[in-house]
């Protein structure tokens, strides 16, 4: 029998469904080859996307890092000068205040506090305030709660209309 398509005609209502069934062979073979290069070039398309996001991701980052540590060495920065300003007014409030007297020792007592306060904030700096603040709320955890709850009261009696 396979001798007796070669002997039809080629206008025969067989060999025109052979020759469908061969070209729909031919197109389904080129819409799977096409298909598959589509999707390999979705899948490098979407890797080159997911890379390039992830480059820009780490960018920022890291940019975001350096001005956090930018602003931080500037608020230290401004802490310590703040200290050597109350240095300074300590030095002032003992120059022109009174020597002597109820009003002398209230003076010293003041430019004391002042100075001491001032070199403290020099040589800490802010990041020494936290950790301070934080090792006080942790050996008194009970005053440090009460003294938040009596701040937040205040603060919302002070903001109400």
């Amino acid at each position: 029998m396979a001798n007796t398509q070669k002997n039809r005609p080629e206008g025969t209502a067989q060999s025109v469904a052979d020759k469908a069934k061969e070209m729909a062979s031919d197109v389904k073979e080129k819409v799977q080859d096409t298909a598959q290069s589509f999707t390999e070039r979705a899948s490098e398309t979407a890797s080159n996307v997911a890379h390039r996001a992830s480059e820009a991701a780490s960018n920022v980052t890291h940019r975001a890092g350096e001005v956090a540590s930018n602003v931080g060495r500037k608020v230290d920065s401004g802490v310590s000068a703040a200290g050597s300003g109350m240095q300074s007014f300590a030095d002032t409030v003992r120059d022109r205040g009174p020597s002597s007297g109820v009003l002398g020792s209230a003076t010293s007592a003041v430019a004391d506090t002042l100075e001491n306060t001032g070199e403290y904030l020099e040589t800490h700096g802010l990041s020494g305030i936290a950790k301070d603040l934080t090792d006080i709320i942790r050996r008194n955890p009970i005053p440090a709660l009460l003294i938040g709850i009596g701040v937040g009261f205040l603060i919302s009696r002070a903001t109400r209309s």
